[in-house]
């Protein structure tokens, strides 16, 4: 009888913990809808925005960080909001326009560091709603039509540096670096936690109890922030929406993925990872910044980005005015229509084996990025180190069971893909060109995959998206 008891006990036992791993096992991660995402707008939209890279006559040094690099007092570089009034701010379109591109989330600034608060903040009244004559707050409409439309939707947030603060130190690129020592001239005497509890708490707070729903919140440049202060926001965030997702940039790995500015890995990363990159060489709106990198740049961008396991936050900055530029909106529309017909291999993928190939024995031609003469100055962006050149090369993606396969800027209408011979993979059942969902003719061999590619027309974008299943 007692061996019975134990025995019965130990079957409940098992069942219980199994019963519970599945469970778990079927429980979403707040990460999931990200990961799956992989493609965002990232918006830097400011006071910044009304001077379009001007100041007092001239170009300004510094583009949207301009107040320290022409030492602008706070009292000064204020009136700047006495004039910004974005009257064609359309939130609804700004939406609907990211999600044409084929994009699943929006972050925008809501504070960048100028300290210049982007929507009602009752605890600090130097924001956009107090102090303009706009007088409104343009991210309630912003988070509303993202709700509407299924856009996922997060708030950038300066938090080591803020110009309007006293308390703000900074130590990079060396002490004080990237201060307001037109204001607060002393380093020594600014004490971080003052500015914490002062202004970063009760804004967060608000960010995370005024719209609904917060996604994603996006720190930037945490300079000074102490593991206490960055374990003590982490959890503020979470006892208020616990579903919020935030970046690397809270400090100290209390964050949920990591952050590449500007560059893209260059292996596959095992971990969440996101490269935030510019569409032209500034983050905010410059109004003679009209180098943008191409379509097929950009698109390539991506499929690099996610065959390496991360997410592109690709960046546009509006004008003062409340307007996506037209360039911005050019490219975005062109990617779109690329998206909608191939982007079965992106939306949900995984990493594959291999992450790319070059095609080089078959592909004798090597072109630079697409770009004219004067868009390849763009590589001199200091501060952008991703690559302006384009030369043919595949990039993989998996899902399913299926290998995707987007042929990138081929210079042939016949390329040989080594990663999927007969030697180094299994037989192949088909392959669907995804941009028609036609069956297309394949070879494989010990030598490779040979694949006939499409002529391009002028405004196509040269890349096509292969299904293969074995």
């Amino acid at each position: 009888m007692k061996n019975l008891i134990k025995k019965n006990t130990l079957y409940s036992l098992v069942v219980i913990c199994l019963a519970f791993n599945f469970s778990v096992a079927q429980t979403p991660d707040k990460m999931d809808w990200w990961k799956d995402a992989k493609f965002g707008m990232f918006m830097h939209w400011g006071l910044y925005s009304q001077t379009a890279g001007y100041w007092d006559g001239h170009k300004a040094k510094g583009n949207e960080h301009f107040m320290i690099h022409e030492k602008i007092s706070l009292k000064e570089y204020a009136t700047i909001a006495d004039d910004f009034n974005p009257v064609n701010f359309n939130a609804e379109k700004w939406v609907l326009t990211a999600k044409a591109a084929g994009m699943k989330y929006i972050i925008i600034t809501s504070k960048h560091h100028d300290g210049f608060a982007m929507f009602n903040s009752p605890s600090n009244d130097y924001n956009i709603k107090e102090r303009t004559p706009y007088a409104k707050d343009p991210m309630k409409e912003l988070v509303d039509a993202c709700h509407k439309h299924d856009m996922k939707f997060g708030f950038y947030y300066s938090l080591g540096r803020d110009w309007e603060d006293p308390d703000v130190a900074t130590n990079w690129p060396h002490k004080g670096g990237r201060s307001n020592l037109v204001d607060y001239p002393d380093e020594d005497i600014k004490v971080f936690s003052r500015y914490f509890e002062r202004k970063v708490k009760p804004q967060i707070k608000e960010l995370l109890t005024q719209y609904g729903k917060i996604d994603v919140i996006w720190f930037d440049t945490p300079e000074l922030i102490s593991p206490d202060e960055s374990k003590e926001l982490r959890e503020l965030i979470l006892n208020i929406q616990p579903d919020c997702i935030i970046n690397s940039r809270i400090k100290h790995g209390f964050g949920d993925y990591e952050v590449k500015e500007q560059k893209i890995s260059e292996n596959l990363e095992v971990e969440p990872w996101e490269a935030c990159i510019t569409m032209g060489k500034n983050w905010g709106y410059i109004e003679y910044d009209t180098i943008y990198k191409s379509s097929e740049l950009m698109t390539r961008q991506l499929l690099e980005i996610v065959s390496k396991g991360g997410n592109l936050l690709l960046n546009n900055g509006p004008t003062g005015k409340g307007e996506i530029t037209n360039l911005a909106q050019e490219r975005l529309a062109q990617i779109g229509e690329w998206m909608k017909q191939n982007s079965e291999g992106v939306y949900g993928s995984k990493p594959w084996k291999v992450q790319g190939e070059r095609l080089i024995k078959i592909q004798k031609s090597i072109k630079k990025a697409n770009l004219s003469e004067e868009e390849n100055l763009m590589k001199d962006n200091a501060n952008d180190a991703t690559s302006k050149d384009v030369f043919p090369e595949v990039r993989f993606t998996s899902k399913a069971g299926a290998v995707y396969a987007y042929v990138c800027s081929a210079t042939e209408n016949e390329v040989l893909i080594k990663s999927l011979s007969t030697k180094n993979e299994r037989q192949i059942k088909s392959v669907t060109r995804l941009d028609t969902s036609e069956k297309v003719k394949w070879n494989q061999t010990d030598a490779g995959l040979v694949l006939n590619i499409p002529n391009y027309s002028e405004n196509e974008i040269p890349i096509t998206g292969f299904k293969i299943e074995f």
